[in-house]
Order: structure tokens, then sequence, then C-alpha cells
């Protein structure tokens, strides 16, 4: 039988990757994907916003982290190891088209491109290619990187520089492994902030790699997929920060907390107090669920550094319990501290 051609879309904290996949699911125009959400964090909040991208049936199957969508995809949510995980989806060979992984924010694209090369996967599925998503407004305001002028005159003037944090070069590295980045959130920059931001990635990103806007997730699937790289076998031309290394573990001061409650929170009021939250504390990012007072709809929250934005999904369910549930990623967090500020509203 063929190989299953996979594409990855890694990318920073926020830059948009759920909502890229999602609207691939719901405009696959007859491809039936898999989908693997690699989550950071023990609440299932990507996992979620997937299962819920309105082409999914009500009952999960057997396989208890795999779900069957109603327009013939999967939706699987990596609970536990890649392996096991993979190893399931390629006994569904006959019935898949596609495989997405959607990378956490923190995750290193090549390592998980190495993994196609142990037998057990590389006999049923290649790594198709790499999409590499970028916030253009973070990138245009220093958000990520810092200054970008900056940056480059630094770069410019001392080629062995090495001051710089796991996060640049988390961001380096997805960008030396894509075949294809997407800027997302262009619209929020004026064209000029844009070009800025497009031709200092060009000089980033390898030789030939396009980088392509995409506003909301809306783009064809055309566009990405159908790269036929065959990454696992080319990764000598896609440079890594930790080639060298025998492992690569995560900075041990990133981690993530989780905040659970049955409590209520108006919109407003709550990203008032997240807002005070990040400045009090190293947040990357935000994101989960939130019970609205007097809604009957689910609220989804999604916050990068300073930015937030959310919207109402779905009805509460009838079994459902309704609380708000939030997941912080950051550097040295402190979880009596973030609930005790998410808390002093009920005091």
């Amino acid at each position: 039988m063929h190989k299953i051609p996979v594409t990855v879309i890694t990318g920073f904290l926020g830059a948009g990757k759920t909502t890229l996949v999602r609207h691939l699911l719901q405009n696959n125009q007859g491809r039936r994907i898999a989908v693997l959400v690699n989550e950071f964090g023990e609440i299932g909040i990507d996992g979620e916003l997937l299962k819920s991208c309105q082409v999914c049936d009500e009952d999960e199957s057997p396989d208890g982290n795999i779900l069957e969508l109603t327009n013939g995809c999967l939706c699987c949510t990596v609970q536990e190891e890649f392996l096991p995980t993979m190893q399931e989806l390629l006994k569904r060979r006959d019935r898949i088209d596609s495989i997405l992984i959607e990378t956490s924010g923190l995750a290193l694209p090549k390592p998980l491109v190495q993994a196609f090369r142990w037998p057990e996967i590389r006999t049923g599925a290649t790594v198709d290619g790499v999409v590499t998503v970028v916030d253009c407004e973070a990138l245009a305001n220093g958000k990520l990187v810092g200054d970008l002028a900056a940056l480059e005159a630094q770069r410019q003037a001392d080629d062995s520089l090495e001051h710089e944090t796991p996060i640049e070069e988390l961001f380096e590295d997805q960008l030396a492994c894509a075949d294809l980045v997407l800027l997302t959130k262009s619209d929020c920059v004026d064209e000029t902030a844009q070009f800025k931001v497009q031709q200092w990635l060009q000089q980033e990103v390898p030789a030939g790699v396009k980088i392509v806007s995409c506003h909301q997730g809306q783009i064809s699937p055309e566009v990405l997929l159908g790269f036929n790289a065959a990454v696992e076998d080319n990764l000598d031309h896609r440079p890594s920060h930790h080639d060298h290394e025998e492992e690569h573990d995560h900075d041990d001061q990133i981690n993530s907390v989780q905040f659970i409650a049955d409590q209520s929170f108006e919109p407003d009021c709550l990203v008032n107090q997240l807002t005070t939250l990040v400045q009090q504390h190293e947040i990357y990012r935000i994101k989960g669920f939130v019970s609205v007072p007097n809604k009957a709809m689910r609220l989804v929250l999604q916050g990068v550094g300073n930015r937030f934005d959310y919207f109402y999904d779905r009805p509460w369910q009838p079994d459902e319990l309704r609380q708000t549930r939030l997941i912080f990623i950051g550097e040295c967090l402190d979880q009596s501290a973030i609930q005790a500020v998410l808390e002093a509203e009920k005091r």
C-alpha cells in the first residue's frame, strides 16, 4: 500500500495553528484526514476545539483518543506516546488520505520528523511537508524575538552570537525546518509593517521556501498539502540548534499550570484579571474555556501576551459540567499565585 502523506503544522504559541487545522477539516474537499494534536499541558484545550469544528460525530470510537468525524476525517489527541497513536492510524491506512500533526507551541519539529525514520512508521507514512505558522502582528511588535531591526543588526555584526533565549532558538528551528511559512494576522498591521516582516522572514527561511499570508486560517488545501518532500530523508538540509545533542529537553523553566473552577466570569472582567497576571508573571500563552453568567454558550478564550481573543463556540451540553478551565504556559509559573488572582473576585 502507498505511504500516507503527513503534514506537520508547527509554529509559536498562539500563531493560529488550531484555527488553520479547523478550517482545513471544514473544507477538506473530500479528503479523509486524520489530525493528531500534540498538546502542552494536561487540559485537552486544542483537542476539544478541533472536536467542536462542526464536523464531529457525537460518539467516540472505541480507540478512546480517536474520534470519527462525520465528514470522514479523524481527530486524535496524543495523550500518551506518539508511536502507539501512529500505529493505530496506520491500521486504517485504507481509509485515510492524509495526516495532519499539530505540534505544541513549544515543540521542535525536527525530532518529530526524525520519528518517521522508525521502522514501525517508515513503511506506512512519510512527512509530506512542514508548515510553519507565524504571527505577523506579534513579530511586527517585537513580541517574540525582540525588535526586528535590532536583532538583525546584532546578527550581522556577530555571526557567532550565542546569547539567544530558548524561545528564539525554537522559532529559528521552526523556520529552518519549513517547506512553507504561513503568515497569520497580517491584516492587523499596515502594509509597511507587513512588508518588513516578510522581508526579514525571507532572510531567515531556507532558499525557495515561500511565505504566504493567511487570514483566519482560510487557505486552500492545495497550498498546504502535496509537497512530496519526504522530509525524513532530507533532514541534513534542515539545520537545528540541537543537531549535535543526543536528546533535547525543553527549558526546565518553562511550565504549564491549570485553573479549573466552577466559577463563572464576565469576559471583560476576566480579561482585565488576565492582563494583570501577564504583567506580573512571565506568561507566554493562555487558552481555555470559560463559563459566562446567564449564557447558554461556552466561551473559548485565547491570549498571547497582552492580546486576548474570545468567542462563543457551542452550547453547554445538558450532561456537561459548566466550568471555567484555563491553561497558562510560561516561565516559572506559580499555580497558587495565578489562582489567587482569579479567585479574588469571589472574596
